[in-house]
């Protein structure tokens, strides 16, 4: 009996797969930063109400930390979906659980209403969110970097990237919006809306990631029979030195983000005395600048080297936090919007780049597995505690900025580490694809 014929791997689609890539993760972000934000603004004083506003403060972040937390499971569980099913499946499923638990928080009752029930409520939507965006960035990446022509990789992937700053640019919108309220209608329903949109953008995605074949190298792997039955498994036993060094290489990438967005909202309100719709506008053209940079930074990295180029904008980053609070301190739009854009630039750079260059660090049978763990932990680690540490030393150092600015420095200087080590090593296990092909061929 003859064997059967291999099917015709996917039609790859590199601008389709690109721009879905994008779309999906920029609502995907819209709703991580809209809680990011009304964690600052808000839900300190409706879930988590104290005479001491620093302890409001505190657990407020500390959900927002939760949903970092609840990240590496969501990159085990569909990191191993997505190695094992396809990369197309497990992101209409995060994509879904995303935009239900964004509205349901915008439905969600105060604890002035319902007491202990309303913050209890309030952690599991955002575990449930942390869950769905530790399963979408790896899928989102790999979707636009698998689809990519060859040698294209970096920029494609970036796009996924790019959804970042765009998710940031709505959010940022849509509370300053609601920010101009008065302050008992902002408390009372104006910070919901934000977060019931999230049901039309919910449609829109779900109707453009419809539209994308899965990825041609997925479908590649499926067809030769080289899918695993445990991939994550694979990853701990091959290559758990690579995801340990690309935990630490995406850390600034990560902790950027929500150092100069989130940490900054509550710092420039609470200890600079600044008002908080100047630090949104602020923000806000930081974020047109940050989405404009980010394409040029990986058009630029694919013709000097992505490892090259990581490695400059992370020591970029290292010096960048010193003339951000310079500028900051002065309490003035330009110059807090300069400063705070070197720093971003800085990091926005390097994290447009980042995730095209770890994801040719590993084979295709347990890439969505392995991205997805070390972006997810670092996101957990880096993330979720950056806004908790900045506040505890800007407490801790009323009037000082220079702990805060040597705290940004170590981030970045655990990432330039880990990218020279992961340069010297980066062609290590990537070489496992063509070796296995090649031998299927035979």
């Amino acid at each position: 009996m003859a064997n059967p014929q291999p099917t015709a791997p996917a039609a790859r689609q590199p601008v389709r797969a690109a721009a879905a890539a994008f779309i999906g993760t920029m609502i995907e972000w819209y709703d991580f930063y809209i809680y990011a934000t009304a964690a600052a603004l808000v839900f300190g004083e409706l879930y988590f109400p104290s005479a001491d506003r620093f302890v409001s403060t505190m657990a407020s972040f500390a959900t927002f930390a939760v949903g970092f937390f609840a990240r590496p499971l969501g990159g085990l569980i569909f990191g191993h979906l997505g190695d094992r099913i396809g990369r197309k499946k497990a992101l209409m499923t995060t994509l879904m659980m995303m935009g239900v638990a964004t509205v349901c928080v915008g439905l969600l009752p105060s604890y002035a209403s319902v007491g202990m029930l309303a913050p209890v409520l309030l952690v599991l939507l955002r575990v449930v969110q942390g869950i769905a965006v530790g399963g979408e960035w790896g899928g989102a990446v790999l979707m636009a970097g698998e689809h990519a022509p060859e040698g294209r990789r970096t920029f494609f992937a970036s796009f996924a990237q790019l959804g970042s700053p765009a998710g940031l640019i709505l959010s940022l919108l849509a509370f300053r919006s609601v920010t101009s309220l008065e302050k008992a209608d902002f408390l009372s329903w104006g910070w919901r809306l934000p977060f019931l949109v999230s049901a039309v953008l919910l449609v829109v995605g779900i109707m453009i990631r419809l539209g994308v074949n899965e990825s041609p190298e997925f479908e590649k792997l499926k067809d030769q029979r080289r899918t695993l039955k445990l991939p994550v498994a694979e990853v701990f036993r091959s290559a758990w030195g690579l995801v340990l060094l690309c935990i630490g290489a995406n850390t600034i990438g990560i902790a950027g983000v929500y150092f100069t967005n989130t940490f900054m909202i509550a710092y420039t309100t609470q200890y600079a005395g600044i008002a908080r719709s100047l630090i949104l506008d602020c923000l806000f053209v930081v974020a047109i600048i940050q989405f404009l940079v980010q394409p040029l930074a990986a058009w630029l990295a694919e013709r000097m080297g992505a490892a090259r180029f990581l490695k400059c904008a992370a020591v970029a980053a290292m010096l960048s936090p010193y003339p951000m609070f310079v500028l900051v301190q002065s309490g003035r739009a330009v110059p807090m919007v300069i400063g705070i854009a070197l720093a971003v630039i800085c990091m926005a750079s390097f994290y447009s780049v980042i995730a095209g260059f770890v994801s040719g660090v590993f084979p295709t049978r347990v890439r969505y597995s392995a991205i997805s763990l070390s972006y997810q932990v670092c996101g957990a680690l880096a993330g979720g505690l950056t806004p908790l540490v900045g506040t505890w030393l800007a407490h801790r150092h009323v009037g000082q900025w220079w702990p805060l600015a040597v705290f940004y420095t170590c981030l970045a200087g655990v990432s330039l580490l880990c990218i020279v080590a992961l340069d010297a090593r980066r062609d290590e296990h990537a070489r496992e694809d063509a070796t296995a092909e090649a031998l299927v061929t035979r």
